[in-house]
């Protein structure tokens, strides 16, 4: 499947470029398998949305990355069916013609995959329209790009869980390979992790 511009993410640049706390995450781990998923739903989380390439799987591929594998079924034991949702930037956008590849993700990882009419980190709203969350902080997103992950949990007021080491660049989007390189550039040179004491106990949210 062939990945169109990211119209919104070039639209989202500028306002990332005003605010570039958007990029940065609440939780920064190598990969998957650092998510602490039981502590997160006994701090409040209650959904969890993934990206897809370089977090979950291999650049378009449909299955989880073997070595995620555990964690991935620890993931789904924390978190009940119905409370993870995929947003991918190719499957189940409109570069999915009649959503083959979403329908192939989700048989692949048995999770749904978020239908969404404009790409990450723009789609916030249909985000959480789609989960049904009472509240944003109740949803944690994670992904292995600031700009589009990260952003879009910061824009939408989730948590933000950065992967900092992804699968493999073979297959990836040249584009996004190039731009990945840059947040990492950017961020270990400006940007750092925000207070998380909430995840080791507390509730992330007060009301």
């Amino acid at each position: 499947m062939v990945q169109s511009l990211n119209m919104a993410g070039i639209r989202s640049a500028w306002r990332l470029l005003r605010q570039p706390s958007l990029l940065a995450p609440d939780l920064a781990v190598a990969d998957v398998r650092a998510i602490p998923f039981e502590r997160l739903r006994r701090a409040g989380i209650r959904h969890i949305v993934f990206d897809k390439d370089n977090c979950l799987t291999a650049p378009y591929v449909d299955a989880i990355h073997p070595p995620f594998a555990e964690a991935w079924r620890q993931c789904r034991a924390a978190f009940p069916r119905g409370s993870i949702l995929i947003v991918s930037n190719s499957a189940g956008t409109p570069d999915d013609a009649g959503g083959r590849a979403a329908v192939a993700v989700e048989r692949a990882l048995g999770v749904p995959v978020l239908r969404h009419a404009v790409k990450k980190p723009a789609c916030a709203a249909e985000v959480l329209a789609a989960l049904g969350a009472r509240h944003p902080r109740e949803v944690a997103v994670v992904g292995d790009r600031l700009a589009t992950d990260v952003a879009l949990a910061n824009v939408g007021g989730m948590v933000a869980i950065w992967t900092r080491r992804i699968v493999s660049e073979k297959g990836d989007n040249r584009a996004a390979a190039l731009l990945r390189r840059l947040e990492h550039a950017a961020y270990d040179g400006a940007c750092e992790v925000r207070d998380v004491r909430a995840l080791l106990g507390a509730r992330l949210w007060w009301w």
